[in-house]
């Protein structure tokens, strides 16, 4: 096994970009890809040093590539010259399948990650359904539906209504356009298209369970498949390093 850094130039971000990767050695066939994304306040280290995902994606031989999206909840900023959106659905897509012997198959191509990265790998991986064969989020920042009704009088950056308008734009048009999840979700049934195997998951001390629970009860009334699972837990990565293996021994690896 192989643990990787890399920087290269981004034509999406344009700029230099950093991501960690998990290589596995000697297989003999392309390897299945997880692509795992960071929480708010992150970056491409955080699932290597705090969880154990390393020595379990080498068990299964599965390639990890974990990149950072900085504070982007993994979405286009067209004014700020980085389009995060296409980086993640496409280019480091691309360029790591380049780089490393990766599998360029649907079913062998998947998303996840954590908090903000369980929003940004929810979304990525529904919008860009035709590469990634399965999506998972852990304590989902599912805020679509809340943040029109966000201050700039709150404390902390979480629920401040200034810094999601820089992310999301206009906050009366985010439910319904293509950064809502429901939204994408209800393109795709409509479309007829292939909706990745989904994966959702909560501690049910997280502030954030509702998100999960809404989002769950919206694909059971939709009649999409998924699997959704709460245990005892809170926002903290004691609860994300036990699940992270859940979703590994979920994913068809």
């Amino acid at each position: 096994m192989s643990i990787l850094q890399a920087n290269f130039y981004s034509d999406s971000l344009n700029r230099q970009t950093a991501f960690s990767a998990v290589i596995p050695m000697g297989s003999k066939k392309p390897l299945k890809t997880l692509y795992l994304l960071h929480g708010l306040g992150g970056n491409f280290m955080d699932w290597l040093t705090c969880t154990r995902i390393a020595y379990w994606a080498y068990g299964r031989n599965l390639a990890v590539i974990m990149p950072s999206g900085d504070n982007s909840f993994y979405l286009d900023n067209e004014k700020a010259l980085a389009m995060y959106g296409d980086f993640f659905g496409r280019e480091l897509v691309e360029a790591t399948r380049e780089l490393f012997p990766l599998s360029d198959k649907r079913e062998d191509t998947f998303i996840a990650g954590l908090s903000m990265g369980g929003y940004g790998a929810i979304r990525t991986g529904l919008k860009y359904h035709k590469t990634f064969g399965a999506l998972a989020g852990l304590s989902s920042a599912l805020v679509t539906e809340d943040a029109v009704n966000f201050t700039n009088a709150t404390p902390t950056i979480i629920g401040r209504r200034s810094y999601f308008e820089s992310v999301f734009g206009d906050l009366d048009k985010l439910s319904g356009s293509d950064k809502d999840p429901k939204k994408l979700i209800t393109e795709l049934k409509s479309t007829g298209a292939d909706i990745p195997a989904i994966y959702l998951c909560c501690g049910t001390e997280d502030f954030l369970i509702q998100h999960s629970r809404d989002f769950h009860s919206f694909l059971e009334a939709q009649g999409v498949p998924h699997t959704y699972a709460e245990c005892a837990g809170d926002h903290n990565w004691e609860y994300w390093d036990a699940n992270i293996l859940k979703v590994l021994e979920w994913l068809p690896i």
